[in-house]
């Protein structure tokens, strides 16, 4: 790992794709954190399940996280409303 992780990294399970949770806790002491999932809560996932750490973002290695976590993560997602669009910026915002 490239760097120490933080309180506040955003997660992610490839370099690339859009995160998934943030770091809300590292135990130390014990070899794990814990990350908060999009839409499912606080996970406590192992170290081992961490597959590199750069630039603020913790990336998760798929294959080695429960799944229970591999489910919430599928969903984490779901609660996006897939037809919003973003108002123009040149838009004046009503008042």
């Amino acid at each position: 790992m490239n760097e120490q992780i933080s309180v506040g990294f955003m997660v992610f399970v490839a370099d690339g794709d859009e995160g998934i949770g943030s770091v809300r806790e590292l135990r130390h002491g014990l070899p794990e954190l814990v990350i908060y999932i999009e839409n499912a809560g606080d996970f406590v996932v192992p170290l081992s399940a961490v597959d590199a750490v750069h630039s603020g973002k913790v990336i998760l290695a798929w294959d080695r996280l429960n799944l229970r976590l591999q489910n919430a993560i599928a969903h984490a997602r779901d609660s996006e409303d897939p037809d919003y669009v973003a108002p123009d910026s040149a838009e004046p915002e009503d008042e």
